[in-house]
């Protein structure tokens, strides 16, 4: 018996398919699809899980000093002239920032090879293109997802039945993180 389900297709489409569904379930949280699928990317997708909740507090905060362009009242950049150019005048700023350790960013690295880049676009017509923003998907992962089963030794999927697709009566079942 195999070790895995074929799902009617060839290796790199199954592959993009099962990706592009684990990318989805981590983004919203929950998907509707075939049963079958909801089997394999269960798989995918508590991997992934358990990977974040064994990781979630392996990180350094370092502080670090940055250089960071001064800003007008209007939010564009502050220019002064200096040997007949305009250059841009920057300012000295203290940050912190998390420094992953070594085992984290090896789980983060894992993570990024299953999952696609994702960008959020704003749903307003007007500066659609301007105001779109790239998803940490790991980040989401570490900060938001790993807390909530720290205390839970598997079972962070729940798969629930909601009857026969219409089009070809597959059974058709929304998968969501518990």
């Amino acid at each position: 018996m195999a070790g895995y389900r074929k799902l009617g297709r060839t290796s790199d489409q199954r592959k993009a398919m099962l990706r592009s569904q684990v990318t989805a379930l981590i983004q919203h949280g929950r998907i509707t699809t075939t049963e079958a699928r909801a089997k394999e990317v269960r798989k995918i997708a508590e991997g992934l899980i358990a990977l974040a909740v064994k990781e979630k507090d392996n990180f350094e905060t370092v502080t670090v000093t940055a250089k960071v362009a001064r800003k007008d009242k209007d939010g564009k950049r502050v220019k002064e002239v200096v040997n007949g150019k305009k250059v841009t005048v920057y300012d000295e700023v203290e940050k912190e920032i998390r420094k992953d350790n070594p085992s984290r960013l090896h789980a983060r690295r894992q993570m990024l090879r299953v999952l696609y880049d994702v960008t959020e676009v704003p749903s307003t017509p007007a500066g659609r293109k301007k105001n779109t923003k790239s998803v940490d998907l790991p980040a989401k992962l570490f900060d938001e997802i790993a807390p909530k089963y720290v205390s839970r030794n598997g079972g962070y999927t729940r798969i629930v039945k909601i009857g026969p697709r219409k089009g070809d009566g597959a059974m058709e079942v929304v998968l969501e993180l518990v």
